[in-house]
């Protein structure tokens, strides 16, 4: 098994960005990033694809409390550093240290900080009126302001402590799910990825969001491969996939579906018949709690609601002039959720925020050969996808919903997904055989194609040529 990120691939990555940059730049001269955002790309893609060979590499073989101490202190370093230098790059954009159109994020400020200045009976009523999806997350600014004020600032620094824990995470999940080399080599995709880094200085829930869900996995893997079990390594996961109905109910209830195929078909030798029917009740009792309540009210309405969200969201962009914008459909968006969302890589409408993200879309397109890969393994090679069924079906049940909704390739909706990609990116490296790097030579064309390709369609549906 290949133990680290090999040169050769990385070094291709970053090269491949910057070709497909060139092209796009060029072929679409007229609307071309501003070097600001075009200069964010390739720092960004170097730090991550350089640096993920350079770390793999060097820290492979240091003890582990060493190597969980390096994660955690070069990822945390990276987040603040990143949300110092946003938090005056977006004073200097924008007027105000908030992301460009800014919408949702100042709405959780403001919200938030007018809460903290309330009694808990306001709160209350208030968080009820804004329905479950959200109040988790206000709830949780609200009481972090009560304590240190309405901090912008602190507010995503704390963000960055809590994305560098989840680097840790996710080394303690994947190498119990997988080994030690490839729990490693997904730890450092984590510390690197720049979109990872970037939501540390935006004032958004998916950090906050990511970190529940990757806790939740952790937790539910460690009491499914565990000898011993109790209350609380019971409650724990279930309580952790809770809070996620208080973040988005679709990945709350996305987690406890993930739990429950874990529970039926892992052959983990832990997993006995007393455990697992101890497992199947609680998790019976879970879904009884929250039966006929807000929550399945608010599910059920998203799912219901599905094709009518997309067909608002393609009639509302063909409206803007996005006339090719029906094609892009669930049936169409499906197949490739697994390196969704595409790189804005042209100047168009203001997506500025967008083209900040391009080299990390980019990284991920790039990825996705070998999150294929992994999955080839696990179903038809290694035939091991029963104990990676937690995994597995909380990636594709997630993305299987938001590529069914109209938000197919938005890199926000999208994010919750990419921890669990990055651990079978890093799975897919660790099996690269000759017959299987076959397959990446071919990926090494595609993944530019679909840069150049995304571009044109983001241009032609504006009718801009």
């Amino acid at each position: 098994m290949i133990p680290f990120f090999p040169k050769q691939i990385s070094s291709k990555g970053f090269y491949l960005y910057l070709g497909a940059l060139a092209a796009v730049s060029l072929v679409f001269f007229s609307y071309a990033m501003g070097l600001e955002f075009i200069a964010m790309g390739i720092i960004w893609t170097s730090l991550f694809f350089f640096g993920s060979t350079f770390f793999t590499e060097r820290w492979r073989d240091i003890d582990a409390k060493k190597f969980v101490k390096y994660v955690f202190w070069t990822a945390l370093g990276l987040r603040v550093a990143w949300v110092i230098f946003s938090y005056l790059f977006f004073i200097a954009k924008t007027g105000i240290p908030f992301e460009f159109s800014a919408a949702d994020s100042m709405g959780y400020y403001e919200d938030s900080a007018w809460l903290a200045t309330e009694k808990w009976k306001t709160i209350r009523s208030y968080l009820d009126y804004k329905g479950i999806s959200d109040a988790g997350y206000i709830f949780y600014l609200t009481y972090l302001y009560k304590l240190i004020g309405p901090n912008i600032f602190i507010t995503r620094l704390i963000k960055s402590v809590i994305s560098a824990y989840t680097c840790i995470l996710l080394y303690k999940l994947a190498t119990r799910s997988m080994n030690e080399n490839v729990g490693r080599m997904t730890a450092i995709f984590a510390m690197l990825f720049p979109n990872l880094i970037m939501y540390c200085g935006l004032h958004l829930k998916e950090t906050e969001m990511i970190f529940l869900s990757v806790a939740f996995l952790e937790r539910a893997d460690y009491l499914i491969r565990s000898k011993k079990y109790n209350v609380f390594t019971i409650a724990l996961p279930l309580l952790l996939a809770l809070s996620l109905f208080t973040f988005r109910t679709v990945m709350g209830a996305v987690a406890l579906f993930s739990f429950a195929t874990a529970v039926v078909f892992t052959t983990t030798p832990t997993m006995g018949k007393a455990k697992r029917w101890v497992l199947i009740g609680w998790g019976l009792l879970a879904i009884t709690v929250f039966a006929g309540g807000t929550i399945v009210n608010e599910i059920e309405g998203v799912w219901q609601n599905r094709d009518i969200n997309q067909e608002s969201k393609r009639a509302a962009q063909t409206a803007r002039g996005n006339k090719w914008a029906k094609y892009a459909t669930g049936t169409v968006m499906a197949p490739m959720m697994f390196v969704l969302p595409f790189p804005t890589m042209v100047d168009v409408d203001e997506q500025y925020n967008q083209q900040m993200m391009s080299g990390g879309n980019f990284a991920r397109n790039f990825l996705g050969c070998f999150v294929i890969i992994a999955i080839f393994n696990a179903l038809f090679k290694k035939k091991n996808w029963r104990d990676l069924s937690l995994l597995g079906s909380f990636v594709i049940g997630y993305l299987g919903v938001v590529s069914a909704s109209g938000f197919s390739n938005s890199e926000r909706f999208l994010l919750p997904g990419l921890p669990v990609l990055l651990i079978m990116a890093a799975y897919g490296i660790s099996l690269l055989d000759a017959k299987s790097f076959k397959f990446v030579k071919i990926w090494y064309w595609v993944v530019p194609i679909m840069a150049v390709a995304w571009a044109y369609f983001k241009l032609g549906s504006r009718g801009l040529f």
